[in-house]
């Protein structure tokens, strides 16, 4: 599937900014993005419940923005789940094939095959509202399945299940991609439902695509400020390119060191050659710092070296959040890990002085700014 160019306004306010990606055939792919970035608008022009202003939607090479939403070879499974609350389980599943006039005979196989695909087998005869929330949306998506679509378009289909829930059904919606092999386009506003399941997400704000990539790319490699604060959590500083050498590696990259206020000097590798005054948003991940009572026993020259105070440590069991404070005003984000028993309980406290150190690749540049 290729997006192109797609625009899209409700009277003064502007949805969708001129927007284009491709999608690849097969690909689990996720809409990611807060409320009211234009991600169910997208989807909606894609399933064909809205008209761009412009722009064009290909599947397979021919442009189906003029065919209505039966014939685009995509089917919606909606937030609300949208069952019929007076047909029971299997008839709401078989209700696009009666729509077609399948034979009864086949009907009857063809519903038993995608109920045990969502794992509903023996609850054929039930009603909507005999159905856990869980057991609705396998419904829902057994509906908009059955019907062997090119495409099925996802519309933050887990939102009203429980935490819990969510994730079981986040693994089966996986499985059942897998299964199946078709194409899924999925919106939500949960990078974390993102980064778990998508081969590659789009990371959209304000009507404009900010990155398209894998969830490692969008995580590791954070195309801009928005897209570092929104996908996991991060510590984001703007810092100035004190200096850019050469290193000698078969593909190109550079050691730069930036001048940052709240921190100062930081030894950081790129990939993109900077130049000495440029302004550049500088970002480290909390999980890859390294906090430690005792300094550091290393000669290497690409660490980055910090001592603080611990101002607050917040336990979660499997990790440890801690808010260290360095050069008496700034607050920087560690994260550890507990991949030992510890009898002792947590070796670092509140108030603690703290050494705290992370490798120069492991920092990214997020953006270069205007000079």
């Amino acid at each position: 599937m290729v997006i192109e160019e797609i625009s899209k306004s409700f009277g003064d306010i502007k949805v969708l900014n001129n927007i284009g990606f491709g999608i690849h055939k097969g690909e689990f792919f996720s809409l990611l993005g807060p409320s009211g970035c234009g991600k169910t608008t997208l989807l909606r022009i894609i399933a064909g419940f809205e008209s761009p202003d412009s722009g064009k939607v290909a599947f397979d090479g021919t442009d189906i923005l003029t065919l209505p939403p039966n014939r685009r070879q995509a089917n919606t499974v909606f937030q609300n789940y949208a069952l019929f609350p007076h047909l029971s389980v299997f008839e709401n599943v078989a209700f696009p094939l009666r729509l077609k006039k399948v034979p009864k005979s086949d009907i009857t196989s063809k519903v038993s095959e995608y109920l045990k695909l969502v794992q509903l087998e023996g609850h054929e005869h039930k009603k909507p509202n005999q159905l856990s929330g869980g057991q609705k949306q396998r419904v829902a998506i057994a509906r908009a399945l059955i019907n062997e679509p090119g495409v099925l378009l996802l519309d933050e289909p887990l939102s009203a299940l429980d935490a819990k829930l969510r994730q079981h059904m986040l693994i089966e919606l996986d499985q059942i991609h897998d299964k199946i092999g078709i194409t899924f386009i999925y919106v939500t506003h949960d990078q974390q439902e993102a980064l778990s399941v998508s081969d590659r997400i789009a990371v959209m704000n304000q009507g404009d695509v900010l990155q398209v990539g894998t969830p490692h790319e969008i995580y590791e490699s954070p195309a801009t400020d928005f897209v570092a604060r929104f996908i996991g959590e991060t510590n984001l500083f703007d810092g100035t390119v004190v200096s850019s050498v050469p290193l000698d590696k078969p593909e190109p990259e550079f050691m730069a060191e930036l001048e940052i206020h709240e921190l100062g000097r930081i030894k950081i590798t790129t990939v993109d050659e900077v130049k000495p005054g440029q302004p550049v948003s500088f970002t480290i991940r909390p999980e890859k710092i390294l906090i430690s009572k005792e300094k550091p026993a290393t000669k290497r020259e690409d660490i980055n070296l910090f001592q603080g105070v611990v101002d607050e440590p917040i336990y979660s069991g499997f990790q440890t959040k801690f808010y260290v404070k360095v050069r008496n005003e700034v607050l920087i984000r560690v994260i550890k890990q507990h991949a030992k028993y510890s009898d002792e309980g947590p070796d670092i406290i509140w108030k603690d002085s703290v050494f705290l150190s992370w490798s120069a690749n492991d920092g990214y540049i997020v953006e270069v700014k205007p000079s």
